[in-house]
Protein backbone atom coordinates (compact mmCIF):
# COMPACT_ATOMS: atom_id res chain seq x y z
CA UNK A 1 0.00 0.00 0.00
CA UNK A 2 3.15 1.94 -0.52
CA UNK A 3 2.59 3.02 3.10
CA UNK A 4 5.13 1.78 6.17
CA UNK A 5 4.31 -1.18 8.17
CA UNK A 6 2.72 0.41 11.55
CA UNK A 7 4.75 -0.43 14.76
CA UNK A 8 1.32 -1.47 16.22
CA UNK A 9 2.41 -4.83 17.80
CA UNK A 10 0.09 -6.88 19.79
CA UNK A 11 0.88 -7.76 23.41
CA UNK A 12 1.38 -11.34 22.59
CA UNK A 13 2.09 -12.63 26.33
CA UNK A 14 -1.40 -12.43 27.11
CA UNK A 15 -2.91 -14.84 25.09
CA UNK A 16 -5.62 -17.82 25.79
CA UNK A 17 -3.09 -20.47 24.85
CA UNK A 18 -0.56 -19.63 27.84
CA UNK A 19 -3.66 -19.36 30.09
CA UNK A 20 -5.12 -15.71 31.61
CA UNK A 21 -3.88 -13.67 33.95
CA UNK A 22 -5.25 -12.81 37.40
CA UNK A 23 -5.62 -9.26 38.79
CA UNK A 24 -8.06 -7.41 36.40
CA UNK A 25 -11.75 -8.02 35.57
CA UNK A 26 -12.37 -8.15 31.75
CA UNK A 27 -13.41 -4.87 29.81
CA UNK A 28 -17.22 -4.67 30.79
CA UNK A 29 -17.24 -6.74 34.23
CA UNK A 30 -19.05 -6.08 37.44
CA UNK A 31 -17.54 -6.94 40.40
CA UNK A 32 -18.70 -10.08 41.65
CA UNK A 33 -20.68 -10.79 37.73
CA UNK A 34 -19.71 -14.21 36.63
CA UNK A 35 -19.67 -13.84 32.62
CA UNK A 36 -20.88 -14.76 29.86
CA UNK A 37 -24.52 -14.06 31.27
CA UNK A 38 -27.20 -16.47 30.90
CA UNK A 39 -29.70 -14.35 29.41
CA UNK A 40 -33.67 -15.07 28.08
CA UNK A 41 -34.74 -14.40 25.15
CA UNK A 42 -38.24 -12.47 25.04
CA UNK A 43 -40.29 -12.80 21.61
CA UNK A 44 -39.87 -9.70 19.54
CA UNK A 45 -43.16 -10.27 16.66
CA UNK A 46 -41.20 -11.02 13.13
CA UNK A 47 -37.85 -10.71 14.70
CA UNK A 48 -37.13 -13.49 17.08
CA UNK A 49 -38.59 -16.34 18.94
CA UNK A 50 -39.00 -16.63 22.90
CA UNK A 51 -36.95 -19.88 22.69
CA UNK A 52 -33.62 -18.54 20.48
CA UNK A 53 -30.44 -19.09 22.09
CA UNK A 54 -26.96 -17.48 21.47
CA UNK A 55 -24.42 -19.81 19.90
CA UNK A 56 -20.45 -18.94 21.02
CA UNK A 57 -18.61 -19.09 17.71
CA UNK A 58 -15.06 -17.76 18.59
CA UNK A 59 -13.59 -16.19 21.10
CA UNK A 60 -9.80 -15.01 21.35
CA UNK A 61 -7.93 -12.38 23.26
CA UNK A 62 -6.58 -10.53 20.03
CA UNK A 63 -9.66 -8.20 19.46
CA UNK A 64 -12.74 -8.77 17.32
CA UNK A 65 -14.19 -5.54 15.39
CA UNK A 66 -16.28 -4.46 12.65
CA UNK A 67 -17.88 -7.22 12.18
CA UNK A 68 -19.27 -7.44 8.62
CA UNK A 69 -21.34 -10.81 6.39
CA UNK A 70 -20.39 -11.76 3.27
CA UNK A 71 -22.18 -13.17 0.35
CA UNK A 72 -21.30 -17.17 1.10
CA UNK A 73 -23.01 -16.54 4.88
CA UNK A 74 -19.91 -16.04 6.16
CA UNK A 75 -18.39 -13.27 8.48
CA UNK A 76 -15.21 -11.00 8.21
CA UNK A 77 -13.83 -9.63 11.37
CA UNK A 78 -11.02 -7.08 12.00
CA UNK A 79 -7.81 -7.79 14.78
CA UNK A 80 -6.52 -3.92 15.08
CA UNK A 81 -3.50 -5.12 16.98
CA UNK A 82 -2.32 -8.16 14.90
CA UNK A 83 -3.35 -6.37 11.43
CA UNK A 84 -5.24 -8.98 10.44
CA UNK A 85 -9.02 -9.33 8.83
CA UNK A 86 -10.35 -12.91 9.90
CA UNK A 87 -12.73 -14.96 8.27
CA UNK A 88 -15.98 -17.18 9.66
CA UNK A 89 -17.59 -19.30 7.06
CA UNK A 90 -20.85 -20.65 7.41
CA UNK A 91 -20.16 -23.26 9.40
CA UNK A 92 -18.12 -21.33 11.95
CA UNK A 93 -14.41 -22.07 10.86
CA UNK A 94 -11.56 -19.31 10.78
CA UNK A 95 -9.06 -18.40 8.74
CA UNK A 96 -7.12 -15.54 8.04
CA UNK A 97 -8.48 -13.30 5.38
CA UNK A 98 -6.03 -10.94 4.75
CA UNK A 99 -2.94 -9.32 6.45
CA UNK A 100 -0.86 -6.60 7.11
CA UNK A 101 -3.90 -4.51 7.32
CA UNK A 102 -2.26 -1.46 9.51
CA UNK A 103 -4.69 -1.54 12.70
CA UNK A 104 -7.43 -2.46 10.24
CA UNK A 105 -10.68 -2.17 12.92
CA UNK A 106 -14.35 -1.50 11.36
CA UNK A 107 -15.07 -3.17 7.82
CA UNK A 108 -17.24 -2.58 4.81
CA UNK A 109 -17.46 -4.43 1.86
CA UNK A 110 -18.50 -2.95 -1.33
CA UNK A 111 -20.69 -3.94 -4.57
CA UNK A 112 -17.22 -5.76 -5.64
CA UNK A 113 -16.88 -7.39 -2.64
CA UNK A 114 -13.44 -5.38 -2.32
CA UNK A 115 -13.09 -4.96 1.69
CA UNK A 116 -12.69 -1.41 3.30
CA UNK A 117 -11.07 -0.72 6.80
CA UNK A 118 -11.03 1.97 8.93
CA UNK A 119 -7.01 1.99 10.16
CA UNK A 120 -6.16 2.93 13.59
CA UNK A 121 -2.05 2.77 12.61
CA UNK A 122 -0.33 4.26 16.13
CA UNK A 123 -3.71 4.94 17.85
CA UNK A 124 -4.59 1.75 19.82
CA UNK A 125 -4.03 3.14 23.99
CA UNK A 126 -2.60 0.26 25.07
CA UNK A 127 0.00 -0.34 22.44
CA UNK A 128 3.69 -0.44 23.33
CA UNK A 129 5.30 3.32 23.47
CA UNK A 130 7.47 3.32 20.45
CA UNK A 131 7.88 6.18 18.20
CA UNK A 132 5.02 5.78 15.27
CA UNK A 133 4.29 8.71 13.51
CA UNK A 134 1.78 6.87 10.98
CA UNK A 135 -1.70 8.45 10.10
CA UNK A 136 -4.96 6.63 10.32
CA UNK A 137 -7.01 5.91 7.33
CA UNK A 138 -9.50 5.04 5.23
CA UNK A 139 -8.41 2.12 2.48
CA UNK A 140 -9.27 -1.17 0.67
CA UNK A 141 -7.27 -3.90 2.29
CA UNK A 142 -8.25 -6.81 -0.03
CA UNK A 143 -8.20 -8.10 -2.69
CA UNK A 144 -4.16 -7.41 -2.66
CA UNK A 145 -4.11 -5.83 -6.12
CA UNK A 146 -6.75 -3.44 -5.34
CA UNK A 147 -4.80 -2.34 -1.82
CA UNK A 148 -5.19 1.45 -1.78
CA UNK A 149 -5.63 4.54 0.29
CA UNK A 150 -8.76 6.18 0.05
CA UNK A 151 -8.36 9.23 2.50
CA UNK A 152 -6.67 10.17 5.59
CA UNK A 153 -7.75 13.69 6.27
CA UNK A 154 -10.27 16.23 6.63
CA UNK A 155 -9.50 19.72 5.31
CA UNK A 156 -5.84 18.67 6.37
CA UNK A 157 -6.04 17.67 9.68
CA UNK A 158 -5.88 13.56 10.59
CA UNK A 159 -9.31 11.76 10.77
CA UNK A 160 -7.87 10.45 14.24
CA UNK A 161 -8.94 7.11 15.64
CA UNK A 162 -11.60 5.98 13.59
CA UNK A 163 -14.56 4.23 14.91
CA UNK A 164 -16.86 2.53 11.99
CA UNK A 165 -17.80 2.99 8.16
CA UNK A 166 -20.19 2.06 5.79
CA UNK A 167 -20.34 2.01 2.16
CA UNK A 168 -23.81 2.51 -0.17
CA UNK A 169 -23.85 0.89 -3.57
CA UNK A 170 -22.93 3.84 -5.55
CA UNK A 171 -19.53 4.18 -3.62
CA UNK A 172 -20.25 7.15 -1.28
CA UNK A 173 -18.49 6.06 2.28
CA UNK A 174 -19.97 6.89 5.31
CA UNK A 175 -17.65 7.34 8.57
CA UNK A 176 -17.26 8.27 12.12
CA UNK A 177 -14.51 9.16 14.07
CA UNK A 178 -16.47 11.36 17.07
CA UNK A 179 -17.42 13.60 14.70
CA UNK A 180 -18.66 12.30 11.12
CA UNK A 181 -17.67 12.63 7.54
CA UNK A 182 -18.68 11.30 3.68
CA UNK A 183 -17.07 11.17 1.08
CA UNK A 184 -19.37 10.81 -2.03
CA UNK A 185 -19.39 8.87 -5.34
CA UNK A 186 -21.68 11.57 -7.19
CA UNK A 187 -18.23 13.32 -8.23
CA UNK A 188 -16.34 10.44 -10.20
CA UNK A 189 -13.13 12.72 -10.27
CA UNK A 190 -12.93 12.34 -6.74
CA UNK A 191 -12.51 8.28 -7.16
CA UNK A 192 -9.34 8.70 -9.56
CA UNK A 193 -7.62 6.98 -6.88
CA UNK A 194 -3.39 6.35 -7.33
CA UNK A 195 -1.55 3.62 -5.64
CA UNK A 196 -1.75 4.42 -2.00
CA UNK A 197 -2.15 8.52 -3.29
CA UNK A 198 -5.59 9.81 -0.72
CA UNK A 199 -7.62 11.69 -2.84
CA UNK A 200 -11.24 12.37 -2.51
CA UNK A 201 -12.84 15.07 -0.52
CA UNK A 202 -14.05 14.52 2.92
CA UNK A 203 -17.22 16.53 4.38
CA UNK A 204 -18.08 16.79 7.35
CA UNK A 205 -21.72 15.73 9.17
CA UNK A 206 -21.15 18.15 11.98
CA UNK A 207 -18.67 18.34 14.16
CA UNK A 208 -20.86 18.81 17.79
CA UNK A 209 -21.41 14.47 17.60
CA UNK A 210 -20.01 11.82 19.64
CA UNK A 211 -20.60 9.40 17.26
CA UNK A 212 -19.99 5.57 16.84
CA UNK A 213 -22.05 3.37 14.90
CA UNK A 214 -22.70 4.43 11.49
CA UNK A 215 -25.69 2.82 9.07
CA UNK A 216 -27.55 3.31 6.15
CA UNK A 217 -31.72 2.28 5.43
CA UNK A 218 -32.27 -0.45 2.85
CA UNK A 219 -33.11 2.56 -0.21
CA UNK A 220 -29.85 4.26 0.79
CA UNK A 221 -31.87 7.48 0.93
CA UNK A 222 -31.13 7.77 4.74
CA UNK A 223 -27.81 7.92 6.93
CA UNK A 224 -27.99 6.86 10.70
CA UNK A 225 -25.25 7.37 13.12
CA UNK A 226 -25.26 7.05 17.40
CA UNK A 227 -24.43 9.97 19.23
CA UNK A 228 -23.82 8.93 22.59
CA UNK A 229 -27.49 7.80 23.44
CA UNK A 230 -29.27 9.10 20.73
CA UNK A 231 -29.26 8.12 17.28
CA UNK A 232 -29.44 10.66 14.68
CA UNK A 233 -30.39 10.17 10.74
CA UNK A 234 -29.29 12.36 7.95
CA UNK A 235 -30.93 12.75 4.65
CA UNK A 236 -29.06 11.94 1.40
CA UNK A 237 -29.58 13.64 -1.58
CA UNK A 238 -29.41 12.40 -5.45
CA UNK A 239 -25.89 14.33 -5.80
CA UNK A 240 -24.77 12.32 -2.86
CA UNK A 241 -25.25 14.94 -0.06
CA UNK A 242 -25.98 14.37 3.14
CA UNK A 243 -28.44 17.30 5.10
CA UNK A 244 -31.26 17.63 7.14
CA UNK A 245 -30.02 16.48 10.74
CA UNK A 246 -32.85 15.60 13.29
CA UNK A 247 -33.27 12.80 16.17
CA UNK A 248 -34.14 9.55 15.05
CA UNK A 249 -34.67 8.12 18.70
CA UNK A 250 -32.92 7.79 21.80
CA UNK A 251 -32.05 4.52 23.40
CA UNK A 252 -33.66 2.30 26.23
CA UNK A 253 -31.76 2.87 29.60
CA UNK A 254 -29.71 5.88 28.61
CA UNK A 255 -26.88 3.54 27.23
CA UNK A 256 -24.78 4.51 24.38
CA UNK A 257 -25.33 3.24 20.98
CA UNK A 258 -22.23 1.51 19.46
CA UNK A 259 -22.34 -0.78 16.02
CA UNK A 260 -25.75 -0.92 14.16
CA UNK A 261 -27.25 -3.20 11.18
CA UNK A 262 -30.58 -3.09 9.45
CA UNK A 263 -32.82 -5.86 8.41
CA UNK A 264 -34.60 -6.26 5.32
CA UNK A 265 -37.68 -4.01 6.61
CA UNK A 266 -35.46 -1.62 7.37
CA UNK A 267 -35.25 -2.00 10.96
CA UNK A 268 -32.64 -0.86 13.14
CA UNK A 269 -30.32 -2.96 15.51
CA UNK A 270 -28.15 -1.57 17.80
CA UNK A 271 -25.32 -3.21 20.23
CA UNK A 272 -25.94 -1.06 23.40
CA UNK A 273 -24.47 -2.20 26.60
CA UNK A 274 -25.70 -5.37 27.36
CA UNK A 275 -28.17 -6.16 24.56
CA UNK A 276 -29.29 -5.24 20.86
CA UNK A 277 -31.90 -2.41 20.66
CA UNK A 278 -34.29 -2.75 17.86
CA UNK A 279 -36.18 0.34 16.34
CA UNK A 280 -38.67 0.62 13.31
CA UNK A 281 -38.10 3.22 10.24
CA UNK A 282 -40.19 5.67 12.48
CA UNK A 283 -37.75 5.04 15.71
CA UNK A 284 -40.41 3.03 18.27
CA UNK A 285 -38.66 0.75 19.75
CA UNK A 286 -39.88 -2.58 19.65
CA UNK A 287 -37.86 -4.69 22.51
CA UNK A 288 -34.48 -6.08 22.92
CA UNK A 289 -32.37 -8.51 22.55
CA UNK A 290 -29.99 -9.32 25.84
CA UNK A 291 -26.69 -10.97 24.76
CA UNK A 292 -24.39 -12.70 26.91
CA UNK A 293 -21.58 -9.91 27.16
CA UNK A 294 -21.61 -6.37 26.66
CA UNK A 295 -21.27 -5.77 22.71
CA UNK A 296 -19.86 -3.63 20.02
CA UNK A 297 -20.22 -4.78 17.12
CA UNK A 298 -23.66 -6.24 14.88
CA UNK A 299 -24.54 -7.96 11.41
CA UNK A 300 -26.57 -10.14 10.15
CA UNK A 301 -25.33 -13.33 8.01
CA UNK A 302 -25.49 -16.91 7.87
CA UNK A 303 -28.20 -18.79 5.54
CA UNK A 304 -30.17 -16.49 4.01
CA UNK A 305 -29.30 -13.43 6.28
CA UNK A 306 -31.18 -15.05 8.96
CA UNK A 307 -28.44 -14.91 12.16
CA UNK A 308 -27.82 -12.30 13.87
CA UNK A 309 -24.26 -11.93 14.98
CA UNK A 310 -22.42 -9.98 17.71
CA UNK A 311 -19.23 -8.99 19.36
CA UNK A 312 -19.09 -9.05 23.29
CA UNK A 313 -16.13 -7.50 25.42
CA UNK A 314 -13.97 -10.34 27.38
CA UNK A 315 -13.89 -13.96 26.72
CA UNK A 316 -12.69 -17.30 28.57
CA UNK A 317 -9.33 -18.81 28.84
CA UNK A 318 -8.94 -22.21 28.64
CA UNK A 319 -9.76 -23.05 32.68
CA UNK A 320 -13.30 -21.53 32.01
CA UNK A 321 -12.78 -18.54 34.12
CA UNK A 322 -12.91 -14.84 32.67
CA UNK A 323 -9.61 -13.89 30.91
CA UNK A 324 -8.06 -10.79 32.75
CA UNK A 325 -5.07 -8.85 32.18
CA UNK A 326 -2.58 -7.00 34.63
CA UNK A 327 -3.16 -3.61 35.60
CA UNK A 328 -2.74 -1.50 33.37
CA UNK A 329 -2.59 -4.08 30.47
CA UNK A 330 -5.24 -3.27 28.13
CA UNK A 331 -7.89 -6.10 28.04
CA UNK A 332 -8.23 -6.88 24.54
CA UNK A 333 -10.17 -9.96 24.61
CA UNK A 334 -13.68 -10.59 22.29
CA UNK A 335 -16.14 -13.19 21.90
CA UNK A 336 -18.27 -13.70 18.80
CA UNK A 337 -22.29 -14.91 19.12
CA UNK A 338 -24.96 -15.96 16.81
CA UNK A 339 -28.45 -16.41 17.22
CA UNK A 340 -31.33 -17.48 14.48
CA UNK A 341 -33.76 -14.52 13.61
CA UNK A 342 -36.98 -14.49 12.38
CA UNK A 343 -36.36 -10.91 10.14
CA UNK A 344 -34.07 -11.31 7.53
CA UNK A 345 -30.53 -9.05 6.83
CA UNK A 346 -31.15 -6.53 4.20
CA UNK A 347 -29.76 -8.55 1.50
CA UNK A 348 -28.74 -5.40 -1.14
CA UNK A 349 -25.78 -4.78 1.13
CA UNK A 350 -23.24 -6.85 3.34
CA UNK A 351 -24.24 -5.03 6.88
Amino acid sequence: MNRKTPLVLALSLWTLAAGPVRGQQGPDQQEGEKLPREVKITEIPDVIAADAKWQQVWQGTDNAGGIVGTSDGGLLFAQEQPSTVQKLDKNDNVSVYAEDTHGAGALALDSKNRVYAVQRTCTDPGREKVPCSEGTAIAIVYPEEDRKVITDSFNGRPLGRLSDLVIDKKGSLYMTVGPAYYITAGDKSMWKLGKGKPQGQVMSLGEDLRTNGIMLSPDERILYVTSGSTILQFDIQLNGYVNNRRLFTKLQGGVNGVGMAVDALGRLYVAAGPGVQIFDPQGKYLGAIPTPRNVISVAFSGREKKFLYVVGSGALGPDGQEFTTPPGVRNNAKTIYKIPVLAEGFKGRAR
